[in-house]
């Protein structure tokens, strides 16, 4: 496969860092996914011009999807346990209003 442009790689850059900002995360993250040490957009690039080697765009897009799907399983997942509390149902808010007026009739 050829290399990417100049005008390519500018813009896979771009794409990236919107990328990442829209899902809340940053090029650590990303750089973790990528199994690379560094974060850096240079080594990042790196990276996604190996992907582009083995297989072009498609490659690439490939590869960032399926980050991408990790990442939102991950953040559902994340969102499952979070505790919320149960909205009070007729019963609780009875016994809270019977409570409160003998509260106040004591």
């Amino acid at each position: 496969m050829s290399k990417l442009s100049q005008q390519e790689e500018k813009e896979l850059i771009s794409f990236i860092k919107d990328w990442l900002k829209s899902h809340g995360v940053n090029q650590k993250d990303l750089a973790n996914e990528l199994s690379i040490k560094s974060s850096r957009t240079s080594e990042i690039i790196l990276k996604i011009k190996e992907f582009y080697k083995k297989g072009g765009m498609f490659n690439i897009a490939k590869n960032l999807i399926k980050i991408e799907q990790k990442w939102l399983k991950n953040f559902k997942n994340d969102y499952r346990e979070i505790k919320q509390t149960p909205p009070y149902n007729q019963l609780d808010l009875d016994s809270l209003v019977k409570q409160m007026n003998q509260d106040t009739s004591e």
